[in-house]
């Protein structure tokens, strides 16, 4: 069977940058295990499969090592592909997903994700993260799946060499780190090591955590912001209610066919 194979760089307006995905059209699904076969394959963050359903589409997201219930670089990257590659018409394209109904909007220059906010909450420290990332937390907390620790500045950000494998045994599926910006609102790097991803270079799900704890922080609803991975992103987003906007550019990179 040959499948056409896309890849995009997410958060991106150039290429190299941001947050490489590969995007697979679909007419039906295929066996959970070849879709992972595949990620694990390509080997990048992540693998996007998307099918027809109806008046929208159906995503699913893999890592190489598992299938994810949310990714934001990813859906752009998906979005960017059916707009410039496969001609879909239209100003703003729907995802079922298993995150429930996730749109993307064309703004501009920029897609835009509108995706659930997760509201993290205090938790108990664990010395385990202190350890691993060797600076201690001015505070910890957690959303739905990942963890998000606050340090004091962004140069401890940028200077941090996290130990993976101590990571890779807390119950986290990612733990995001911040801190105050010195050119942007709020900057950030992901690490996880527990789903085959040591360090993601551009995090869009993550920021469904970010935007709502710097909201309250910095009592505003309008952010920018960075990735601080050697890649690097930048994504320019809104808190609106129980939503987050993140928006964003992606470039193609690679048109091909795989055969499996």
């Amino acid at each position: 069977m040959k499948l056409q194979i896309y890849q995009a760089d997410a958060f991106a307006s150039e290429l190299f940058k941001g947050n490489p995905a590969a995007v697979i059209p679909l007419t039906e699904w295929l066996s959970d295990e070849t879709m992972q076969q595949i990620a694990a394959e390509n080997n990048l963050s992540e693998t996007a499969f998307f099918i027809p359903e109806g008046d929208h589409f159906h995503i699913r997201w893999f890592t190489p090592k598992a299938e994810v219930n949310l990714c934001g670089h990813a859906t752009l990257a998906t979005a960017h592909i059916l707009f410039n590659e496969l001609n879909f018409t239209g100003t703003y394209i729907e995802f079922n997903s298993k995150s429930g109904m996730l749109i993307v909007r064309k703004i501009d220059d920029k897609l835009q994700l509108d995706f659930p906010a997760d509201f993290v909450q205090p938790v108990d420290p664990n010395p385990v993260f202190t350890e691993a990332l060797g600076v201690q937390p001015m505070a910890m907390l957690k959303g739905r799946t990942d963890y998000l620790l606050l340090f004091d500045s962004e140069e401890t950000i940028r200077n941090m060499k996290p130990n993976f494998h101590l990571l890779k045994q807390t119950d986290a599926r990612g733990v995001i780190v911040t801190a105050k910006g010195t050119e942007v609102d709020f900057i950030s790097r992901f690490f996880a090591p527990g789903v085959g991803i040591d360090e993601d270079p551009v995090t869009g799900s993550a920021h469904t955590s970010l935007v709502p704890f710097w909201s309250e922080r910095l009592n505003k609803t309008e952010f920018s912001a960075l990735q601080l991975s050697e890649r690097g992103g930048q994504l320019w987003c809104t808190l609106s209610g129980n939503r987050v906007l993140i928006a964003g550019k992606a470039v193609t990179y690679l048109r091909g066919e795989i055969e499996v």
